[in-house]
């Protein structure tokens, strides 16, 4: 089956019992055996270690990412942590993107080096840096592309490479291209992680995360920690996503369309300073991004003339586009990262890795696109 049926179809079955379409929720704690020594007969004991519902969901992306298995998890940080908590212990060191969520920079400094864990974030956009990078401790690679929130590029299949030489698995954050775009394991890394609250749900009504894995013996360490935390999804989120996923595939077309005429009108403009979206000819990586992946996504950043003043003022009064967090959902949304998404970073490493005071970023969503850049030009002629 190809992609779109899949999303619709794959992981589902119609209910043995009444034939309803849409998988139920299972909202149980656990689950009666037929005797003692049938236990597990059925494949369920407990909510904490599986779900039906939430394995619906786990076999749904574990086929659209191609992986062997997917483990789904309460957020997108909790399905950072697994992969942590599963590959690192006290001593070892840990390679990430140098632009990264914040969130995953504040699991990576405040909490796991308490605990002797070592981090070197790197400019994974440079293949040799990273190999410069491996220590003998090394033992994983985490890197986020494009990146959140400057969009900064890694070339997945290089740095693949790395790893593999090096026997260290690499992990992909995957959240801004999803799989119908972007398939990090056809690009041989091992692991990919999302925030299903992105694209996968695009309504703004769950927040999870997810982690495939391209082998079984990877999987099950990702299983054990995610019964072992107490981590899985919620039934009632897995069957929210179960629908949103159904179509992720048209959404993010549309979305990406839409932020294409949105880049195209920001770098236009004359009280614009300068605009990054991959699928722009200007973009620093514009033939990485068409190499690598199949569409360029509906994530845009742009900086207005005048710095953060003009941009406070310009996120501040824009109408139609909601100031929030979150990407990837239906409605489009405008974000200022060093306040809200990435405020947990230094400022001199912020500065340093590129995510300046100024940058607005923006979660393209499917909205008529005139609507949006009619909305963006009203706000930039005040400011």
């Amino acid at each position: 089956m190809r992609f779109t049926t899949r999303q619709i179809h794959e992981g589902v079955e119609p209910d043995p019992v009444t034939g309803s379409i849409l998988t139920p929720i299972y909202q149980t704690t656990t689950y009666v055996q037929d005797s003692v020594d049938e236990y597990l007969a059925k494949g369920y004991s407990y909510s904490r270690t599986a779900n039906p519902t939430v394995s619906a969901l786990e076999k749904k992306l574990a086929s659209l990412e191609g992986g062997v298995d997917c483990s789904c998890f309460g957020t997108g940080m909790s399905a950072i942590n697994a992969i942590m908590m599963a590959l690192l212990n006290a001593g070892d060191h840990c390679i990430i993107s140098d632009v990264v969520y914040g969130g995953t920079y504040r699991l990576s400094t405040m909490v796991y080096s308490r605990f002797g864990v070592e981090f070197s974030f790197v400019d994974t956009s440079d293949a040799a840096a990273v190999e410069a990078a491996v220590q003998d401790n090394t033992k994983l690679i985490i890197t986020e592309t494009p990146a959140n929130p400057t969009l900064k590029l890694t070339d997945l299949a290089a740095i693949s490479k790395i790893a593999r030489a090096k026997g260290i698995p690499h992990a992909v954050d995957n959240t801004f291209l999803t799989p119908f775009y972007q398939r990090p394991l056809e690009l041989d890394a091992d692991i990919v992680v999302h925030s299903t609250t992105k694209y996968f749900d695009g309504h703004n009504s769950t927040v999870g995360g997810a982690v495939i894995c391209a082998t079984e013996e990877l999987a099950e360490k990702i299983r054990f920690i995610q019964n072992s935390t107490g981590s899985i999804m919620s039934p009632q989120v897995a069957f929210l996503t179960l629908q949103g996923v159904k179509t992720l595939s048209v959404r993010i077309q549309r979305q990406s369309e839409n932020a294409m005429a949105v880049a195209e009108f920001l770098e236009g403009h004359d009280k614009v300073e300068q605009v990054r979206y991959p699928g722009l000819k200007s973009f620093p990586q514009y033939e990485l991004a068409c190499k690598q992946a199949s569409g360029f996504g509906a994530m845009v950043w742009f900086e207005v003339k005048g710095g953060l003043t003009a941009g406070k003022k310009l996120m501040d009064t824009v109408e139609l586009w909601s100031l929030a967090e979150n990407l990837g959902s239906v409605e489009s949304l405008i974000t200022h990262p060093v306040t809200m998404t990435h405020a947990a970073i230094d400022e001199a490493e912020r500065k340093r890795v590129g995510i300046i005071d100024g940058l607005v970023r923006l979660s393209v969503g499917l909205e008529d696109a005139e609507d949006l850049i009619e909305a963006l030009d009203v706000a930039l002629a005040k400011v």
